[in-house]
């Protein structure tokens, strides 16, 4: 059976590098939020977020993604300003690094306010789902910051999400690989490296159920761009397991680099597996 060959290549952040393509590294979710639909409200506090997110790295996470605003779909999704978000997020940044002061951290936000601030304090990425789309100074801002990029593919916004009309199978991944594209083509018009950028397909981000299968079928035709890929699990704490799993050893098995969990431990181990079928298809 043939899998895809990860590529090597040296993702480098603000301060340091990350080796990708040998080993799936795992980024930790914490969403300081009170309405995420993934684990809204648990992690409000400093000192249960900093908790949480150490628990994170202690299970194994190679890095930990903060957000400070929710990206739940539907029309009650609440939108916060910029200073509400680093009130959020900034404070459990620094908490963390108190205590990890090698902690990678990465501040998951489409505002270019916020991703200065949290760089400042300490982030080594900065996460955008908008794929530098939602704020016109965001790519210029990452360029100056000189930190490690993540651009990810999302359709709409999620207000919208639950009207957006069906896509038919060969549509998807068309849809994602340009929009990645303009997303890469952005971030180095603006004088980003390509050293410093990893792409996300988006999985459920504007995209329905079974829509995101054949995206998660033809993702070497994403890899083509150029650039490694994270893999994203956003889905509720109640739907997450077995399912969640498959997805992820897939993801993984068809070229991610990086995947994106809330739960690091049952991750980690599907991943020591995919990683091992893959360094045997490649002998």
């Amino acid at each position: 059976m043939a899998f895809v060959r990860r590529r090597a290549f040296d993702w480098q952040l603000r301060t340091r590098s990350l080796a990708l393509g040998e080993r799936t590294l795992i980024m930790g979710v914490l969403n300081v939020t009170p309405d995420s639909f993934s684990d809204g409200g648990l992690y409000c506090s400093v000192d249960a977020a900093t908790a949480q997110a150490l628990a994170l790295l202690d299970e194994g996470a190679d890095l930990v993604d903060i957000g400070g605003e929710s990206t739940r779909p539907g029309l009650n999704a609440m939108t916060v300003s910029a200073q509400q978000e680093q009130d959020r997020i900034l404070p459990v940044l620094s908490a963390v690094l108190r205590e990890r002061p090698q902690a990678v951290l990465s501040v998951d936000t489409y505002k270019a306010a916020t991703a200065r601030a949290a760089v400042a304090a300490g982030a080594e990425i900065v996460n955008d789902i908008s794929g530098l789309a939602w704020d016109e100074e965001m790519a210029a801002t990452c360029a100056d910051l000189g930190c490690g990029v993540v651009l990810m593919h999302t359709r709409g916004t999620p207000p919208a999400w639950p009207t957006l009309p069906r896509l038919a199978e060969g549509e998807v991944v068309p849809l994602v690989r340009e929009g990645l594209a303009r997303s890469l083509d952005r971030a180095l018009t603006a004088g980003i490296e390509r050293s410093r950028i990893v792409l996300d397909p988006g999985y459920g981000f504007g995209k329905r159920f079974r829509e995101n299968h054949p995206l998660l079928a033809h993702q070497d035709e994403l890899l083509a761009l150029g650039q490694p890929l994270l893999d994203v699990d956003d889905v509720p704490a109640n739907e997450r397991g077995n399912a969640t799993l498959a997805a992820t050893t897939a993801a993984i098995l068809a070229g991610a680099s990086i995947v994106r969990v809330h739960d690091v431990r049952p991750a980690r181990e599907a991943a020591a597996v995919a990683d091992a079928i893959l360094a045997a298809n490649s002998d």
